[in-house]
């Protein structure tokens, strides 16, 4: 069993095709990067490995559940999202200075964007100061969210996602907007994420090359709705394949498990 099947899927809306004949397998242990141009399907596509959209056509079965025919509410339990446009929690129902960092990722146990303090014991509250910790934000803790910097909210995102325990990680283009400094930040917590949980199944979503974490086992290339390339890591990041992904002629670079890309002159 897989993590993510898609099977001939493809997604249309008002008429414009977003993906069009797509089968991907992403299994157990697997760690995935999404590349393409803007335009190019990688949300759509991750939308549906986050059980939030139904395909048009074809069949896509996570955690060995087929959408249409399971429970999506139940579902999307197991599995976690990270998003910069996720409205994770609402302020109106808070106190006038907002939520700290430690009550965001409390929250990610229930699923709730506001906190449901019945249902948060010890293990909770210790549960979210360890991942707190473990994403390198451990003196965030009682820090207001909203005051955090952009690479502080986005390492505190992820730990929301994994306070539930989720088999599978999707990462939707976690790195948007972050100077260096907090990119190679979360860069490195989510490398630290695949070395220290080994059943964790991650899914990453970029346009960049730099931005691909060295722990990466597989990638697939996405190109106006389709599939370009799909595989081993070190088989699908040619630069014949990138060239034609980005539809200019790259030269590829690998150093110390990081990718690095540049247009051929």
């Amino acid at each position: 069993m897989h993590v993510v099947e898609l099977e001939g899927v493809g997604v249309r809306v008002v008429g414009k095709t977003l993906l069009d004949a797509v089968d991907w397998h992403v299994a157990y242990g697997d760690h995935w990067v999404v590349l393409g141009p803007n335009g190019a399907g990688k949300t759509t596509l991750l939308s549906l490995a986050a059980a939030v959209r139904h395909p048009t056509v074809g069949a896509v079965t996570v955690l060995g559940h087929r959408l249409g025919r399971v429970d999506l509410r139940e579902l999307r339990r197991h599995i976690g999202l990270v998003s910069s446009s996720q409205h994770l929690i609402d302020e109106s129902l808070m106190e006038e200075e907002g939520a700290t960092a430690h009550t965001v990722v409390l929250t990610g146990h229930t699923g709730t964007s506001a906190p449901l303090w019945d249902r948060y014991g010890d293990a909770e509250h210790d549960r979210a100061r360890r991942l707190l910790a473990d994403l390198g934000c451990k003196d965030l803790a009682d820090r207001r969210f909203r005051v955090c910097s952009q690479g502080e909210q986005a390492r505190i995102r992820v730990a929301r996602a994994l306070m539930a325990d989720p088999a599978v990680l999707l990462l939707d283009e976690p790195f948007a907007g972050l100077d260096l400094p907090a990119r190679e930040d979360l860069i490195d917590a989510v490398e630290g994420l695949a070395e220290t949980r080994p059943v964790l199944t991650t899914v990453t979503v970029t346009h960049h090359l730099e931005e691909v974490p060295s722990t990466t086992t597989h990638a697939l290339l996405l190109r106006e709705g389709r599939v370009l390339a799909a595989g081993p890591v070190a088989d699908v990041l040619t630069p014949a394949n990138l060239s034609d992904c980005f539809g200019l002629p790259l030269h590829v670079d690998r150093l110390h498990g990081r990718w690095y890309a540049r247009s051929v002159r």
